[in-house]
């Protein structure tokens, strides 16, 4: 039982703090990559939509409102089955050209400042990669921005992103997602762990490439994309990664910032975990990967999938040996008020940074389980569900 023991903590130990230390640290003696100039190629703005009336407003106006040359961007929606007012309030914006009107008082100016503007609709559901591909067809521009409908960008967002290709030995940027401070059940636990995650990101594009994109803004060179398996969960890990496959970098720029919210609950931010991990699962097993990163993948993704089975493994293992020494008697005290303090996560109403962290870990590896029943059950629909 103590080798199972030491074999756990050993590999959960250096899931969680030491691939992070080891990755930071070789990063320091990397240069960080700054272009020296703007550039402004034309971009086209792709977005795929499901029922997203409470959000389209918000996000339209923070395209139309981007410092960025107008005559520059182009922006394709897909509508992926939506049965709300979203075609609706996205069509009122629809604009075919983008020849910028003068600005005076005797001539309207449309809603968009000119934004040239194509809604697509399908009546039937087919999923995101299905979206993306046809919007890809579809587009002109060479570089291609990825966002999801519910985020709000920047102002300078998609500059910062572009500035980047600048360099030619870069083929995929990610923005950084920062979440709005509100009063939420996962918030205190959601947000540690989303600053953690960029530490690590941030380490990673700097000697080389991420591993992925933060879906909700990315973009990509357009000779570089690869259109997207109908059955894909994970568009912003399949793509930036195809990209890596030839020999290209995917990097993060912290200069290119997205908006979003916190999960309203533990239970939605289940279902988002859950469905990124089966994701990941289907990654690892359907999708060839670039080996020459496989040092990362190995250590940030795969062994965050077998997570759970090892804090199991060490919680088990710890009590059948707790009698042996003072370590093992104080570590199994310790592993038990960590889970009781996750469990009071559950019932507490008023926040409690401790009792929060601890019960949103727990509620992710329990995703991680439930992602791999789906995977393997093939119950993880690839459109998403609200």
């Amino acid at each position: 039982m103590k080798d199972l023991f030491w074999f756990s903590f050993i590999l959960i130990v250096y899931t969680y703090i030491g691939y992070p230390m080891i990755v930071y640290i070789i990063s320091l003696f990397y240069r960080e990559h700054k272009p020296d100039a703007y550039i402004y190629p034309d971009v086209s703005i792709i977005i795929s939509a499901y029922n997203e009336e409470k959000h389209i407003e918000a996000k339209l106006s923070s395209i139309f409102e981007l410092d960025y040359p107008k005559e520059k961007i182009e922006v394709l929606i897909g509508s992926d089955g939506s049965t709300d007012r979203t075609n609706e309030m996205i069509a009122k914006h629809e604009i075919a050209s983008a020849p910028a009107a003068p600005r005076n008082d005797k001539i309207k100016i449309p809603r968009n400042d000119s934004v040239p503007l194509k809604l697509y609709k399908q009546s039937q559901r087919q999923g995101k990669p299905s979206i993306l591909n046809k919007l890809v067809k579809e587009s002109k521009a060479e570089i291609l921005v990825f966002t999801d409908a519910r985020q709000v960008l920047d102002r300078d967002s998609v500059k910062e992103l572009v500035k980047n290709f600048s360099d030619n030995r870069v083929g995929s940027v990610s923005a950084e997602l920062f979440f709005r401070k509100e009063d939420s059940q996962v918030g205190s636990g959601v947000g540690l762990y989303w600053e953690y995650e960029k530490f690590i990101r941030k380490a990673e594009s700097r000697i080389g490439s991420m591993l992925g994109a933060t879906g909700a803004l990315y973009a990509v060179r357009r000779e570089l994309f690869c259109e997207a398996p109908e059955d894909l969960i994970l568009d912003d890990m399949y793509i930036p990664m195809r990209v890596v496959e030839k020999g290209y970098r995917a990097i993060f720029d912290r200069d290119a910032k997205v908006y979003d919210t916190y999960s309203s609950g533990a239970r939605e931010e289940f279902g988002r975990k859950t469905r990124t991990l089966a994701g990941n699962f289907q990654f690892f097993m359907k999708v060839r990967w670039p080996w020459r990163i496989g040092w990362q993948i190995i250590s940030h993704k795969y062994l965050r999938l077998i997570m759970p089975y090892l804090l199991a493994a060490l919680l088990i293992s710890n009590f059948f040996i707790m009698y042996d020494n003072a370590f093992y008697s104080v570590f199994i005290l310790m592993q038990v008020l960590f889970y009781i303090f996750a469990s009071a996560g559950i019932w507490l109403k008023r926040k409690n940074r401790i009792c929060d962290v601890s019960y949103m870990f727990c509620v992710m590896n329990a995703a991680a389980v439930e992602g791999l029943v789906k995977f393997i059950m093939g119950k993880q629909e690839v459109a998403w569900k609200k």
